[in-house]
């Protein structure tokens, strides 16, 4: 092809991959360029080619059997129920061939064991956390408690044994 011919255009005009407008650019081209009509006729000659002895086979056969019996063998099969397809994909068995829950379960072993110090460590309660200060008096007796945090302090203001409340002797 010569510089101003269509190129690669005329490939997509014949395949039917043009808009309107290239086809009328390619439509008119065609009409004065002959080496652009050769192009053209060589690539309807392959396709011939290529396509008369598909359609002949195509002829000869006859497919519809072929499907009447694709057809059968899908209509034959019933669907399982949607409870033995989720057995289906819940079940275990396969992991189980395939020995997979050796190793699985000495994984599991190991990370509760790295975990169970951990796990089991004694936190200590808020009385662990705190301070308790008594002081006796002959008058009163004063207790304090203080959280370690700081943010909570009470104090207890005890008198001291009243006559009815000691022992007689």
């Amino acid at each position: 092809m010569k510089e101003s011919c269509v190129g690669e255009l005329l490939e997509r005009y014949f395949d039917g991959e043009v808009t309107g407008e290239e086809r009328s650019l390619v439509g008119s081209h065609l009409s004065s360029c002959q080496i652009c009509q050769d192009a053209l006729k060589s690539m309807e000659g392959l396709r011939h080619l290529i396509k008369a002895p598909v359609d002949e086979v195509d002829r000869m056969e006859n497919f519809d059997w072929l499907w009447q019996k694709i057809e059968r063998e899908v209509e034959s099969k019933e669907k399982p129920a949607w409870k033995e397809t989720m057995r289906r994909r819940l079940d275990l068995t396969p992991m189980l061939r395939k020995r997979l829950w050796v190793p699985a379960t000495a994984v599991i072993i190991a990370i509760f064991m790295a975990l169970a110090p951990s796990l089991f460590k004694k936190t200590p309660s808020s009385s662990d956390l705190s301070v308790v200060e008594y002081v006796e008096s002959q008058s009163y007796n004063v207790m304090v408690y203080e959280s370690e945090k700081g943010n909570v302090t009470v104090i207890w203001l005890l008198e001291g044994q009243d006559a009815e409340d000691s022992p007689q002797s």
